[in-house]
């Protein structure tokens, strides 16, 4: 029952840590009155790190611009078009194919309006772009309205008017403007949206009913899988760093101290099982640092932040070069030294732990490479207490042998001697953390554009790493920490190598556009693939109507698979290309889903403006078809981000979780299969 609610509440927090997503970018609106007869209405944005928010005038066909509507003005009129002030970053866009500009940190958007009347009322509304290098939120909005005293002379405001409208520049921001370029954009980009699009009354159908509470509970298992894998890895990690120098030949000595300082055999138990608590206390101790450091939030950014990613990129890298014996990661001995000297003077449990303090001090050079490692994989694994259950694992790994070994000395006769096999283990660890600094790298390559990095780059890097070390392992060349007289490699060395050299000849294809499966989670998308011979069937969707498309469905007696994404959506594109062309992902949305795309950035106008309150009292505008697709995705499903995929059965009631952004055929082939059979089982 307490595991059961643990579990629970873990899921709990990550879902609202998801659903917080929404407020990464706020904004506070405000008016400004430059002259007698003008006015400024200022949005001022904050972003949060990692989030970007999209800049004006963009190219069709690219993001979400920041385009002002303005739905009511009497007295006052727009003065040109809006404006952004900021730091803007312009970079080529490789999904796109074009530059984009947008602005991180903070932002400011400015419409000035002329004054005409002694009196003047304006309304409407800003709508903005924002997105992570993980996900895009729909097209946000952020209402204003103001009323105030005009200019006492009637005269001179018309005549202001006069020399403001022949100076001023042609704007969308009039009603009748904004309405005709909707229209045109909608023309090019959504040809077939059905009719059913601006229907309104669906609204209060079943399909559109709420289904928080079970998506929630499907959130436990994919919770505890997580966790169980950050928890593997520790355990993992941990029994790695007990085989280096380091770790090893310490074992006995410390199990011989603590079976002859005591008076009897259960006593030196008694005392091994508190320094291998001590050891879980003091690496559990340092997660928490860890994200207290941090927190919470910014432990989800880490996974797509990118100085983030290059700073991992760096110290993998650095770990790496210490674990090939290019230099020695040691702290000051000094440290180590009085930690001993402080154990050596106490007694009781204060001693014992300082005795595993100082075992965790005279190791760092080798196990702070696993722990870093470990640190990283978990910190970017988008839970918070990944980084305390990964490093529970590791610290239980390393600790269990000193208890087994006190209540079993005899053991020790069979253990393994310290040798030249450890040294080994260390160079195998490097060549490792080599390849997976690679992924970091990626991220940091995808997010900038620098193009470093691209997929046949990145595979032919891991080609050559795997390849180096299966002829380690077999013993055609060796490091200088393995002495001048290295023995012949054990049979189970040799062996190992074999499958690192196959390894590497498994991902060669993939230099041509073969789909690599096995690496597709750790390689960059398959866009970024310049010479590709492997070409799959395009899937688009048949259906931009939900209602129309659910329908069909159950027509059809199959499963629907809800596609919230954007015509601006990076990451939409980046699934499309990377994850949709697989063959079984290919096969699964054409011939056993009735695929539904749904595009929340959609400008067609509705009939009428709509404002609905959702259960949190939260009232909403909808104002496009794209408002109304964004309103389903976060009262239904209680998301709101892009791309986002739900299984449907043809009563709109979810068959298994939900799929984020993520560019792993094999997990979303998996996903798919998993909403399929839930689907067949309902049928039987």
């Amino acid at each position: 029952m307490f595991k059961k609610s643990i579990i629970s509440l873990i899921a709990l927090i990550a879902c609202l840590s998801a659903y917080a997503q929404a407020d990464a970018v706020r904004f506070s609106v405000s008016q400004k009155r430059v002259s007698p007869t003008e006015v400024d209405v200022i949005f001022s944005g904050s972003i949060d790190n990692g989030w970007h928010v999209y800049s004006v005038s963009l190219p069709s066909g690219g993001p979400t611009s920041a385009t002002l509507t303005v739905e009511h003005a009497t007295g006052a009129k727009p003065q040109g078009g809006l404006r952004a002030v900021g730091k803007e970053i312009n970079i080529n866009d490789a999904v796109f194919g074009m530059r984009v500009r947008y602005f991180e940190h903070s932002v400011q958007f400015v419409q000035r309006f002329t004054i005409t009347d002694k009196r003047y009322s304006i309304s409407g509304y800003l709508e903005y772009g924002a997105c992570d290098d993980h996900m895009c939120l729909p097209p946000q909005s952020v209402d204003f309205s103001y009323s105030g005293e005009g200019i006492k002379d009637a005269t001179a405001a018309a005549a202001a008017a006069s020399t403001t409208a022949d100076e001023a520049q042609p704007t969308t921001n009039s009603d009748t403007a904004v309405a005709d370029l909707l229209a045109t954009d909608t023309a090019a980009t959504a040809p077939d949206t059905v009719k059913a699009d601006t229907a309104v009354s669906s609204l209060n159908s079943d399909l559109w009913t709420p289904v928080i509470s079970e998506m929630r509970s499907f959130e436990p298992n994919a919770s505890s899988r997580s966790l169980w894998y950050i928890f593997l890895m520790g355990i993992l990690g941990g029994l790695v760093a007990l085989l280096t120098p380091c770790v090893w030949p310490v074992i006995p000595m410390t199990v011989s101290f603590f079976l002859h300082r005591s008076s009897n055999r259960r006593q030196g138990i008694m005392d091994a099982v508190i320094y291998g608590v001590s050891i879980i206390v003091i690496y559990m101790a340092l997660a928490v640092l860890i994200t207290a450091i941090f927190g919470p939030r910014k432990l989800n950014e880490l996974a797509t932040n990118a100085p983030f990613n290059i700073f991992f990129f760096l110290l993998l890298l650095v770990f790496a070069l210490s674990f090939f014996g290019c230099f020695e990661l040691t702290l000051p001995s000094s440290w180590g030294n009085k930690t001993s000297s402080k154990a050596s003077r106490t007694t009781g449990l204060l001693s014992i732990f300082l005795m595993a303090f100082t075992l965790s001090l005279v190791s760092f050079s080798c196990t702070a490479p696993v722990v870093g490692l470990l640190l990283v994989e978990a910190a970017t694994s988008h839970n918070w207490v990944a980084p305390a259950v990964g490093m529970f694992g590791f610290a239980l790994a390393l600790a269990l042998p000193f208890t087994l070994f006190a209540m079993f000395p005899s053991w020790m006769k069979k253990a393994p001697k310290s040798g030249a096999w450890m040294n080994t283990v260390k160079v195998v660890l490097g060549f490792i953390e080599l390849a997976f600094s690679l992924k970091f790298l990626s991220v940091a390559d995808l997010a900038y554009g620098w193009h470093i990095l691209d997929r046949e780059t990145f595979l032919a890097l891991w080609i050559a790493i795997f390849f180096l070390l299966g002829l380690y392992l077999i013993g055609v060349y060796h490091f200088r920490s393995d002495g001048d007289n290295p023995k012949p490699q054990p049979v189970v060395s040799v062996m190992l190598g074999l499958v690192s050299i196959a390894f590497g000849i498994y991902m060669v294809p993939g230099l041509w556009g073969a789909p690599c499966k096995a690496v597709s989670a750790f390689a960059p998308p398959m866009y970024t693939q310049d010479f590709n011979l492997y070409k799959a069937d395009e899937v688009r969707a048949k259906y931009t109507s939900y209602d129309e498309g659910m329908a069909a469905a159950k027509a059809l007696h199959k499963p629907v698979l809800l596609d919230f994404t954007g015509f601006g959506c990076v990451n939409c594109r980046k699934m499309e290309a990377a994850v949709w062309t697989d063959p079984t992902v290919a096969k699964l949305l054409s011939n056993d889903y009735v695929l539904i795309s749904l595009y929340v950035d959609d400008k067609t106008p509705l009939p009428k403006v709509i404002e609905e309150k959702s259960a949190d009292d939260k009232t909403h505008k909808l104002r496009t078809v794209g408002d109304k697709w964004s309103y389903l995705e976060e009262t239904k499903f209680g998301f709101l981000g892009q791309p986002f995929y739900v299984p449907l059965d043809n009563n709109g009631k979810p068959l298994c979780g939900s799929f984020e952004y993520k560019e792993d055929a094999k997990a979303f082939a998996e996903f798919l299969n998993k909403g399929l059979d839930a689907y067949k089982n309902q049928s039987r």
